[in-house]
């Protein structure tokens, strides 16, 4: 006997000695079997060879992760995380270079650029990045990007200032 199998019939013994009992389960065609999906689950498992699809069974743990996901309904929030966290990946290297997410909020990514070259190229580049983003999220996550270029700095000093005069020629 295997140190495997000594270990399971260990913990049965525990389990009966602390008075709990396993459960049959009906065989297929008996009467105690009158769950008509019971009889068909045992004749599909008789197809197979005997391998069921159990709960306790393993599984990879991407299809748990979905599942939890789905059930949860938790889709929105992880695309949200997946928008910022693939954001190379979904954009491409050299956009992703010059062009990085800052936030992204109610289906609005806002995205901080630093040239307004590389953000006037972005905004002519947006119909095909709601594409991607339809296509990699799924529909309807990302439902706005904002561009945003560098930012200047502020000449505006105190409460009141003249509109449109800059800073000029302020250097002597």
């Amino acid at each position: 006997m295997d140190a495997a199998t000594a270990l399971f019939n260990r913990f049965r013994r525990a389990a009966e000695e602390r008075g709990e009992r396993r459960l049959k389960r009906p065989v297929a065609g008996s009467s105690l079997s009158a769950d008509p999906r019971a009889t068909a689950r045992a004749e599909e498992r008789r197809r197979r060879g005997g391998q069921e699809a159990d709960l306790r069974d393993p599984r990879p743990l991407g299809g748990v992760v979905k599942g939890l996901i789905n059930t949860r309904g938790w889709t929105a929030p992880v695309a949200v995380g997946s928008v910022i966290s693939r954001w190379d990946q979904l954009v491409g290297a050299a956009i992703a270079e010059h062009c990085k997410p800052q936030s992204f909020d109610g289906g609005v990514v806002v995205v901080l650029c630093d040239s307004t070259a590389w953000a006037t190229n972005l905004k002519l580049m947006k119909p095909k990045l709601m594409e991607v983003f339809d296509r990699e999220l799924g529909p309807g996550i990302v439902s706005e990007i904002e561009i945003r270029g560098p930012q200047a700095p502020s000449w505006k000093k105190g409460r009141l200032s003249v509109r449109g005069r800059g800073p000029r020629d302020t250097y002597g």
